[in-house]
């Protein structure tokens, strides 16, 4: 289980929203059998983007994660982190 195409999938999605999408980091960690987290750096100043209002973006965000995850057959939850 390597999470290759959710690591690509948020990468791509979230580089699309923030300004400085040179100091985003998502790294892919297991989290047990079939499971990984995607942990979401951005700048600070970008991270209320990346959210939205009420969480519609990020949860707009870990809906397409989560799909991503079953083409390789993992569950998959996204945290952001500061």
């Amino acid at each position: 289980m390597s999470g290759e195409i959710v690591d690509k999938v948020v990468n791509y999605v979230v580089s699309n929203i923030v300004d400085n999408a040179d100091q985003i980091e998502v790294e892919v960690v297991d989290d047990g059998e079939d499971a990984v987290v995607a942990e979401v750096r951005t700048a600070k100043s970008d991270m209320g983007r990346v959210i939205g209002r009420r969480g519609r973006v990020a949860k707009a965000i870990r809906t397409v994660a989560k799909a991503a995850g079953d083409e390789e057959g993992l569950d998959v939850q996204v945290e952001f982190l500061d």
